[in-house]
C-alpha cells in the first residue's frame, strides 16, 4: 500500500480503539520492551503521547526508564524548519501543548543528538522490513538521519506490520526493531 492510504486506514483503526485497549496495548508494548536486549544504553529518546491523535501511551515507557535510572530525551517540534530540539527530561520540565496537541518541554537543559543512544519511534504504520509510515512531515526521519550510525530505532505499534510500504524514499529512516503487544519485529 501506499503511505497515503496506510496513514488513513491506521488512523481510522486507531479510532476504533477503546481508553481501556489503549492502556492495555500501551502495557504489553512497555513490558515487551523488557525483552530487548537495549537497558545497557545512558540516553533514552520518548515521544509524548498525542492522547487526541489515540497514540501509544508512552508514560509505561517513562516509568521503566525512570526506575532503570536513565536519561530521558524529550523534544521540542520546529514547524518552520520541521526539526526537532532536544531536551533533558527532568523534575523541573514544564510542558505546554503545541498546536498539534504535541506536549512538549518549554525550555531546558539541551541534548545533542551524538548522546542519544536509544529513540523510541511514533508510527502510523510499518513494513516487515522495517519501514515506517508517519504522519508525513518527515520530523523522525530528519532526526534519524542526524542521530550517530549505532543509534538504535525502536518503533512502537499497535498493529502488526503491513508486508510492504510501496513509495518508501531515499529520505525513509528504517526501524532496527518495531514492538507490537504481541512481538517484536526485528530488522
Amino acid at each position: 500500500m501506499l503511505k497515503k492510504e496506510l496513514r488513513k486506514k491506521y488512523k481510522d483503526l486507531r479510532q476504533g480503539l477503546t481508553p481501556e485497549a489503549i492502556e492495555d496495548k500501551s502495557l504489553a508494548i512497555a513490558n515487551r520492551l523488557l525483552q530487548l536486549d537495549i537497558w545497557d544504553k545512558i540516553y533514552y529518546h520518548l515521544f509524548l503521547s498525542i492522547e487526541e491523535q489515540k497514540e501509544i501511551h508512552t508514560e509505561f515507557i517513562l516509568q521503566i526508564l525512570a526506575g532503570k535510572d536513565k536519561e530521558i530525551v524529550v523534544s521540542k517540534s520546529d514547524f518552520a524548519t520541521l526539526g526537532m530540539t532536544h531536551f533533558l527530561l527532568t523534575d523541573n520540565t514544564k510542558f505546554k501543548k503545541n498546536e498539534y496537541n504535541i506536549p512538549e518541554p518549554v525550555d531546558g537543559l539541551e541534548v545533542p543528538l551524538t548522546k542519544i543512544d536509544v529513540v523510541f519511534v511514533p508510527l502510523l504504520a510499518f513494513d516487515l522490513n522495517g519501514n515506517r509510515v508517519g504522519y508525513g512531515k518527515g520530523f523522525y526521519d530528519k532526526f534519524l538521519s542526524n542521530c550517530k550510525p549505532e543509534t538504535i530505532k525502536i518503533g512502537l505499534s499497535f498493529f502488526e506490520a503491513e508486508d510492504k510500504i510501496e513509495d518508501i524514499s531515499d529520505n525513509d529512516i528504517q526501524l532496527d526493531f518495531c514492538v507490537t503487544p504481541n512481538k517484536i519485529n526485528f530488522f
